[in-house]
């Protein structure tokens, strides 16, 4: 789910859409053009080659998947042919491993080589070049996971939500700097929207960055286009360059607010939406492979050195209900159904995983022996509970933004819930029932999240016994840290929650506003019981380092994303033991 363009959104629109209501090697690719003219455009050069640079995906202990884009030249005759090596040097001396692989129009030109028998715990150094146009890519690097015993934790850098448009990917290239070893991206890798639809800004036409194609994307050839351009961004090229990816997608690499058979930004007269699923679910198999035996199933694990078993989970295509929408309990005149509300919301049959996945993430819970069960799960898990009387002010807020009327409302409203919150945990024997009441009323603000599917989340909740679960999710553009509790409030773990890459937070309800900003931010985390820490600002990622005792989350971010940087701030750390 997105924070949608608020200029273009009434609060009818946002009622429905959302739930607020009541080493040493050359880094950046280069795009190889050929010497000669190449006759589609005489006196122009086209360019060929590996314009998408390198990528790796997927490691295990003695596996790795390795990618590239060609591009070939228009005069050459039949499909081109790759050559990869893999060595354990930048020099290549010796070359461990190497082989052909054939780019063809049917996968974009795009190639994905498994290569095995590798060693744990390794670093490896990978390329591709054409001994026909001798084109070469950069040198890619890549790592193996490692096996128990080899070392004291793992590293893991947890990405999602990167809007081209909305400014510079500096978060990559801060994540490529950094020391993780690997790369969990949560999902939102691209998105849908077409040029100066949503994530544009003020900065978005200096920089060059309106999407490509112009329009929404639907066709096979719109989402290859779409990736290409993501694709060619040298930040996004580095990261990639550099670290092993672990995938999964969200719903922007689709529709907006996806599920099972429908999506909120999918439309009757856009076709099938089933097709259009089909197609995306394809491009991104072409440009983030997995190592998966179906292309609709992306679920799948990972052994981290013994400690953690990472299970990256689908929460978007292959099983979800429809979300709710408070506005379907609304009456005419205006009176919330809350029978009808809580009896659809805690039906026990509803889900988020399906099934089949949901019986394979129990069957893996409850089968690891690893202390952390770490979930990559695409939205949030913990409980977003709010004040039920919040609610509409704060569908308000989001629909209208922080205008004076509405700022001056929830303002004075939160004053007075925060007031009884802080009687409350002081012991205050004078809080009424009826006060009491107004803060322990409480609805989730967000049923796109797992808020929405609260009795399998309590399926999932027991699964993991006295093991200890880590959610990392995305989604949100926020940066959040979570207790997860069970419905009779026993913590089972946490959730380390990061920001976007660059989509835009909650900031962009305030216009600027920063004392607005804070006071809601600082209000939100009170309220929240489950809520230890929210930054609705900043834009960056999480580093998850897992070891034998210890689970820490540091918060880091990025200064701006309108002029090139990667240095970042850690604005929060905190351990689970």
């Amino acid at each position: 789910m997105a924070l949608k363009n608020t200029k273009n959104l009434s609060r009818r629109s946002f009622l429905k859409n959302t739930a607020l209501v009541s080493g040493g090697v050359t880094l950046l690719p280069t795009l190889l053009v050929s010497c000669e003219d190449d006759s589609d455009a005489p006196g122009f050069p086209v360019p060929f080659g590996f314009l998408e640079g390198v990528a790796s995906f997927d490691p295990t202990q003695t596996s790795v998947l390795l990618w590239t884009r060609y591009v070939p030249i228009s005069r050459e005759i039949g499909a081109a042919s790759l050559q990869w090596e893999l060595a354990d040097n930048n020099r290549f001396a010796p070359v461990l491993q190497s082989g052909t692989v054939t780019p063809t129009a049917e996968r974009d030109y795009t190639v994905a080589v498994d290569v095995a028998g590798l060693t744990p715990n390794k670093k490896y150094y990978y390329r591709f070049s054409n001994t026909l146009t001798k084109a070469k890519s950069v040198v890619g690097e890549t790592r193996t996971l490692p096996a128990a015993g080899q070392v004291g934790s793992v590293k893991l850098a947890v990405v999602s939500c990167a809007n081209y448009q909305a400014g510079l990917f500096n978060v990559y290239g801060a994540v490529a700097e950094s020391e993780a070893d690997v790369v969990v991206h949560l999902g939102d890798y691209i998105y849908e929207y077409g040029a100066g639809q949503y994530g544009t800004n003020p900065t978005t036409l200096a920089l060059n960055r309106l999407h490509m194609p112009a329009t929404e994307v639907l066709s096979l050839s719109d989402y290859r286009t779409r990736y290409q351009q993501y694709r060619r961004d040298k930040q996004l090229q580095k990261a990639h360059q550099l670290k092993p990816f672990i995938c999964v997608w969200d719903d922007h690499e689709l529709a907006n607010d996806a599920y099972v058979d429908g999506a909120e930004n999918h439309q009757p007269n856009e076709g099938s939406f089933v097709q259009r699923r089909q197609i995306a679910q394809q491009v991104w198999h072409e440009y983030l492979p997995a190592r998966v035996a179906s292309r609709e199933k992306i679920y799948r694990n990972f052994d981290l050195g013994g400690f953690a078993n990472l299970l990256m989970l689908d929460t978007r295509m292959v099983g979800r209900d429809k979300q709710l929408a408070y506005a379907d309990y609304f009456s005419e005149n205006g009176t919330f159904n809350q029978a009808a509300f809580g009896a659809a919301w805690l039906n026990p049959n509803r889900t988020i995983l399906g099934a089949e996945q949901r019986e394979w993430l129990t069957s893996q819970l409850t089968s690891s022996s690893a202390k952390w069960q770490v979930l990559g799960s695409q939205v949030l898990m913990g409980k977003m509970y709010v004040p039920a009387e919040l609610l509409v002010l704060i569908a308000q807020l989001a629909s209208t933004g922080a205008t004076p009327e509405i700022l001056a409302q929830y303002t004075a409203l939160t004053t007075q819930l925060v007031g009884i919150k802080l009687r409350l945990q002081q012991g205050d024997p004078t809080v009424t029932a009826a006060e009491r009441a107004r803060v322990e009323t409480v609805l989730p603000y967000n049923l796109d999240a797992w808020d929405g599917y609260p009795a399998e989340r309590e399926k999932i909740f027991a699964a993991v016994g006295s093991k200890k679960l880590i959610s990392l999710a995305g989604d949100t553009h926020n940066a959040w840290y979570n207790d997860l509790t069970t419905a009779s409030g026993r913590k089972i773990g946490a959730e380390f929650a990061c920001s976007s890459v660059s989509s835009p937070g909650f900031e962009s309800l305030f216009g600027g506003n920063a004392a607005a900003l804070q006071g809601f931010t600082q209000s939100t985390q009170l309220l929240i019981d489950d809520l230890l820490y929210l930054d609705a600002s900043e834009r960056g990622y999480v580093l998850a380092e897992f070891g034998a005792t210890n689970a820490t989350s540091q918060w880091r971010y990025v200064a701006s994303l309108s002029t090139p940087t990667t240095a970042t701030t850690t604005n929060k750390t905190v351990t689970e033991s």
